[in-house]
């Protein structure tokens, strides 16, 4: 597999680096209204209680990176997003995510992060790179680029690719170097398309081995609408961690899906004399044990 730079984001708790010498980096989904009515009627009253509980929690169960979205239509974006930041700095010191594809609302929430944020995200679209881009790179930002463009997203390994280029080459004209592009080939649900997995994982492959870019991806899409999702997901970030995946947007109170990426840590030689593995196995046994 290509060797690629590491990604180093910061917060002003100090620097996460997301590459393959380090962890697989779990940057955390839980701060986004979507499917989430009492979050969402306490971000519309500006409250920012569940928000605080949420980036407490998931920090604790090993998110590196916690991803906010505000993405609520017809409610001020920009003073949401902005409010959660400095409500989430307030109680971790993570790096950020900021989930947004709305200039105005980057422009108001970016400058409020303590330390190099990550902008998720722009699309090979000649309409996002030409409106995302500048921001990303006046931030002095990394960005996840999603591989799609004006045509949709493509289950063809190859078509993917080619928008991966266009977002990386576009990137590096607007100043952001390759180390600052992370890229999201898009996970589709695998209960309405069978090769869902088996094509993402081939574009993984391609976008390592030909671009030279770190690989995340939205890990809870593939099991949308299936029973028993975190096994699903469990699994399927198993194979992507394999494939070259080395972050994903994803829930770490899954336990599931948290056990599979500090095995796979472990197995790959991430996690030195399994030190992360046998202190997370501790805290589990004493909590099991502080129940019974």
């Amino acid at each position: 597999m290509t060797k690629v730079p590491d990604t180093v984001l910061s917060g002003p708790g100090g620097e996460v680096a997301i590459g393959d010498d380090h962890p697989f980096r779990i940057i955390g989904e839980r701060i986004n209204p979507t499917g989430r009515s009492k979050l969402s009627e306490e971000l519309q009253a500006m409250e920012m209680a569940i928000v605080r509980r949420d980036a407490i929690a998931q920090v604790e169960a090993g998110a590196a990176v916690l991803d906010l979205n505000a993405g609520i239509p017809g409610f001020d974006e920009a003073a949401m997003l902005s409010a959660m930041v400095e409500a989430v700095q307030d109680v971790v010191g993570v790096p950020l995510c900021i989930d947004s594809s709305t200039p105005e609302a980057l422009e108001a929430a970016v400058p409020l992060a303590r330390g190099k944020v990550l902008i998720n995200s722009v699309t090979a679209e000649a309409r996002s790179l030409e409106r995302l881009l500048p921001l990303v790179g006046r931030f002095g930002a990394a960005v996840i680029g999603m591989a799609n463009d004006e045509d949709g997203i493509s289950m063809e390994p190859q078509v993917r690719l080619a928008a991966a280029r266009t977002i990386v080459e576009a990137a590096a004209d607007h100043g952001i170097g390759s180390e600052d592009v992370i890229i999201d080939p898009l996970t589709m649900p695998i209960g309405a398309a069978g090769d869902a997995a088996t094509s993402m994982l081939e574009t993984v492959r391609l976008i390592r081995d030909e671009l030279g870019v770190n690989v995340s991806c939205g890990a809870s899409n593939i099991s949308f609408g299936m029973p028993g999702r975190q096994g699903i997901d469990a699994a399927f970030l198993t194979m992507a961690t394999m494939a070259g995946m080395n972050a994903a947007i994803t829930n770490p109170l899954h336990a599931p899906v948290r056990a599979a990426l500090l095995a796979s840590d472990l197995l790959l030689g991430r996690d030195a004399f399994g030190s992360a593995w046998i202190a997370d196995h501790r805290a589990r046994s004493a909590t099991e044990s502080s129940i019974a």
